[in-house]
């Protein structure tokens, strides 16, 4: 598609930022099969194999027939026979995850691959609510097993990272409200924002608008998947006018409407972006959306979002903007550095991220091949 392909030389060894990284979506297919067998989780197949299979079913192609993108409507020609949701492996795992150790190792090898297959360095994940069988360690202690994790991280690594309480939006406001309640009455270094998860098509972001209000309140920044399900570009305007929104996740659907694109161009608003998706049916028309938003000037992020899932890396996902969406060199470092502007590290860190980022960018001039 690009005229001359970025060499991926540049693109491994380019300082990355990521913003869109779902911590559940990070662990290793070896980690949750020994957390498997462990906590005696039988599995249909192999872990490894599990993980390989994962493919979520698109919702009702009806709602997707007169998009301005098209949108497949049949199988991906590389689907497995046996398919896994993302959701159910996102919940087979959560389930063997026993006690504080098991969090901060979850952490401490998310940065530890993002660190060594991407050369990423800041990265920010979303954690979910204390499940019931880890109620003993409450949210405080949870949040600091998870902050251990990134302690190790920067010890080891040279990274930073910062954590988001994601909203379930398949549950209710009032459930939302009181999760926030929670974060708000426990405030933590490391606990920089909130953001809203699940399938768009489950919960429109208003229903949150009071919890996103009480996350204002106490200067956490907030976040939203938004116009990634749902094929209008409303939810995203909610997401900025009502729930006071810093950035979005995903937003490919903006792209339904002119005047919303030039706003969010005007606006200079982030939105976190990946190529990839356990819908794999839809991966060609994302590639295709992310294409079209940044023909239209949009201010776009590279993310991971389910690194070990899908599987994939943010290397992976730079390398998939260079070779398939046809984005030059200069364009890929330019979203190498919107990521430190748009993260939410306190201003004087990322000062030094960004003069870091410059720096090595610089040493990279030569990288031709």
């Amino acid at each position: 598609m690009a005229d001359a392909l970025v060499p991926h030389a540049y693109l491994d060894a380019l300082p990355k930022v990521d913003l869109h990284c779902h911590l559940l979506g990070t662990v290793r297919s070896a980690t949750f099969a020994e957390l498997a067998r462990r906590e005696g989780l039988e599995l249909p197949v192999p872990a490894e194999r599990v993980f390989a299979d994962i493919n979520s079913r698109p919702p009702d192609p009806d709602l997707y027939r007169h998009t301005r993108i098209p949108m497949p409507q049949g199988p991906s020609p590389d689907e497995p026979e046996v398919s896994y949701s993302l959701f159910q492996v996102s919940t087979w795992i959560r389930d063997v995850l026993r006690d504080a150790d098991d969090l901060t190792r979850i952490v401490y090898e998310a940065f530890e691959d993002a660190d060594r297959l991407s050369n990423t360095r800041h990265l920010e994940f979303s954690f979910d609510m204390v499940p019931e069988h880890l109620a003993s360690l409450g949210y405080a202690g949870t949040v600091e097993a998870y902050a251990e994790g990134i302690r190790m991280a920067e010890r080891d690594f040279g990274m930073t990272g910062r954590m988001l309480a994601a909203i379930d939006r398949s549950g209710t406001g009032e459930q939302a409200l009181e999760w926030i309640r929670t974060v708000v009455a426990n405030p933590h270094p490391y606990v920089a924002g909130i953001g809203l998860d699940n399938l768009e098509t489950a919960g429109p972001p208003e229903r949150f608008a009071e919890a996103y209000a009480l996350a204002g309140q106490a200067d956490l920044k907030r976040t939203a998947h938004t116009s990634e399900h749902v094929p209008a570009a409303q939810n995203a305007l909610t997401c900025l006018d009502v729930l006071g929104c810093d950035r979005l996740d995903h937003g490919y659907f903006v792209l339904e409407d002119d005047a919303v694109v030039a706003r969010m161009r005007d606006e200079g608003i982030a939105f976190t972006v990946a190529s990839t998706t356990s819908r794999r049916s839809w991966r060609p028309w994302r590639r295709a959306s992310i294409r079209a938003m940044l023909d239209a000037g949009l201010n776009l992020v590279p993310a991971s979002d389910d690194p070990g899932l899908f599987p994939t890396t943010l290397a992976s996902e730079y390398r998939i903007l260079a070779d398939q969406v046809g984005v030059s060199r200069e364009q890929l470092t330019a979203m190498a550095l919107a990521g430190v502007d748009a993260c939410w590290l306190p201003e004087a860190e990322k000062a030094q991220v960004r003069a870091r980022f410059l720096r090595e960018i610089t040493d990279l001039a030569h990288v031709t091949a």
